[in-house]
């Protein structure tokens, strides 16, 4: 494991690291904040998951979380969105495909199952990394915006007791019935549409499998929220299963990181006070 970048922030540090994946079969980079160290008390971590064409570097630039992080002794860790330059045909050719929109899945099917397999890195792979490497104890949370969102929900949920809190910004909630989701799954897994079940939110719900409480912020003028986001179908199905949701709408914000830079602190707490309960 190589790091490929260290900036001291708020007295704790920001780093970026390249380290190789038997996973994905390929490098793979990921970013970490490490909160001042006052003592040798191993930190809980806090996973962020980013969406469509995001690498590891924009909630590290964008969301502005250090401070708050630091004062909580949050440690973030922020994957990158999928496996690169592994040479899938079709990976470059379009934003909701390929590099940059892994989509949080295993995929089965050629020629992306080889390399495509953001689940197993992100709930297996790099978090036995960060922990064989860095001062951290066995508390997780995970969050995530958009196609992380998405991401966040569907491991939280597919991980019953692992995660002490989940919460996601803007998440594609019901990917089977949206086309950003349709295109990824029919090309990642195939036919077979209890394949995709395996990977959205609102299906995982309706099997009552996980009763993990969900934190959603969601903002009222997002350009997605129509057409790719189906928050109303994640609200009607948790009512139905009477499944914990805090589902916030916030009038005015868009799908932007203006929007999550504005209500991070809000989720951060949040997952402090979980993951130190």
């Amino acid at each position: 494991m190589e790091c490929i970048e260290e900036v001291r922030c708020f007295d704790g540090y920001q780093r970026r690291y390249r380290h190789h994946s038997q996973v994905l079969g390929c490098d793979m980079t990921f970013s970490i904040f490490l909160p001042p160290e006052h003592d040798q008390t191993p930190k809980p971590v806090l996973w962020w998951l980013s969406g469509l064409t995001c690498t590891d570097q924009n909630f590290v630039q964008k969301a502005g979380a250090q401070r708050r992080a630091a004062e909580l002794g949050l440690v973030i860790v922020c994957p990158d969105t999928s496996p690169r330059g592994v040479d899938v045909p079709g990976e470059d050719e379009s934003y909701d495909l390929g590099t940059g929109a892994g989509f949080y899945l295993n995929a089965t099917q050629a020629p992306w199952a080889s390399h495509y397999r953001m689940y197993d890195y992100v709930t297996r792979e790099l978090p036995e990394l960060v922990r064989q490497q860095f001062n951290v104890n066995d508390r997780e949370a995970i969050s995530g915006h958009s196609m992380g969102g998405h991401g966040a929900l569907v491991c939280a949920l597919r991980e019953p007791g692992r995660y002490a809190s989940v919460s996601a910004f803007s998440p594609v909630a019901n990917p089977v019935n949206c086309p950003w989701g349709e295109k990824a799954f029919q090309a990642y897994l195939g036919d077979d549409r209890q394949a995709w079940a395996e990977y959205d939110t609102c299906e995982l719900i309706k099997r009552d499998d996980a009763r993990q409480p969900l934190l959603v912020e969601q903002g009222e003028a997002d350009q997605f929220l129509e057409s790719q986001l189906n928050i109303d179908q994640l609200e009607r199905v948790c009512q139905e299963q009477n499944h914990p949701l805090t589902l916030n709408r916030r009038e005015g914000y868009d799908h932007s990181y203006f929007f999550i830079a504005t209500y991070i602190n809000v989720h951060l707490d949040y997952h402090a006070q979980h993951l130190n309960a």
